[in-house]
């Protein structure tokens, strides 16, 4: 079984700072507009090489979405940044008539998204930010999985043509996937080469299917795990092709499990090889304050809740 090591743990959140800072050296298009959470975003070092690419709206999210479908019709590619709540719940209809509808190329960029906001607790986090976005035509919806991923992700969405949802965190998860990566919108990544069981997981979760499918091998029990980073496009023939040899399959994710991951690989099922399912995902609920671990545990989002998913859908076959 191939092994995953963290090269220390960063957030993702510095991992979007990191694309964007880049991004800022190399596309002269490229703008950034921010809700009055400069820091939580890690947008500085954008705004210190490019104060005139910079756009600081304050508490007035609303604004921001029409500033930057606005700023697309002069050519310009704008990454706007707030937390993960306030980018799609406060701003739906704002996105949804002014980005999605005319295809503005807007990239929406969303700070500490699910649980692990923490301690801020239920009116900060945000567990169907994925629902929301997926449902709009023509949105592109991704979720990285630790700081290299996040960094490959802001770059990539740039030479997208067209709105995307990237959603990122803010506590320090493993950072395991490769330095200098190549970002492939709407490709899954395959970690682990598997038999009995698939595992889709994604953003914080596809740490813990890793560390869960070291648990399983321990148990004689062989897992394929699968980086689910874009929620859509979704990658329908990596997720048949994985069940087609391991006959069942546990979803993944820090959302809600109506209309976040879980809910698309369903219908990808229902319609081309109906075959046993279980959701690692809350259980339609608003969170509560503590710390993100203390969180994830509660709300079996862990290594440990997907070993006994697994363990259950294997019965299942």
């Amino acid at each position: 079984m191939k092994t995953y090591t963290n090269t220390g743990s960063k957030d993702t959140r510095s991992g979007f700072g990191a694309g964007l800072t880049e991004l800022g050296r190399t596309n002269p298009n490229v703008v950034a507009l921010c809700a009055d959470l400069v820091g939580s975003l890690k947008m500085d070092q954008f705004i210190e090489e490019n104060p005139e690419r910079f756009f600081q709206i304050g508490i007035a999210e609303a604004n921001m979405m029409g500033i930057a479908a606005g700023l697309t019709i002069g050519g310009k590619i704008p990454f706007t940044g707030t937390f993960a709540n306030f980018s799609t719940g406060r701003v739906y209809d704002q996105i949804r008539q002014s980005i999605a509808y005319s295809d503005k190329n807007v990239k929406i960029c969303a700070s500490h998204a699910g649980l692990t906001l923490g301690e801020d607790g239920a009116t900060h986090q945000i567990l169907e930010d994925i629902g929301l976005m997926k449902m709009l035509p023509g949105m592109v919806v991704i979720n990285p999985c630790d700081y290299n991923q996040t960094k490959a992700a802001t770059l990539a969405i740039a030479e997208h043509h067209g709105p995307v949802y990237l959603r990122f965190g803010r506590p320090k998860v493993a950072n395991f996937t490769p330095e200098n990566q190549t970002f492939e919108i709407g490709k899954a990544v395959h970690l682990t080469e598997g038999t009995d069981v698939t595992i889709v997981a994604t953003g914080h979760l596809v740490w813990e299917a890793l560390e869960a499918a070291k648990v399983l091998n321990e148990k004689g029990i062989s897992a394929e795990v699968i980086n689910i980073h874009t929620i859509k496009p979704l990658d329908a023939n990596a997720i048949i092709k994985s069940v087609s040899k391991t006959k069942c399959i546990v979803t993944a994710e820090e959302h809600n499990h109506l209309g976040g991951l879980g809910e698309s690989v369903a219908r990808v099922l229902a319609t081309n090889k109906p075959t046993p399912q279980e959701f690692i995902a809350t259980n339609d609920t608003f969170g509560e304050s503590g710390t993100p671990a203390q969180l994830m545990e509660k709300y079996g989002l862990n290594s440990e809740a997907i070993v006994k998913a697994c363990e259950k859908v294997i019965q299942r076959k």
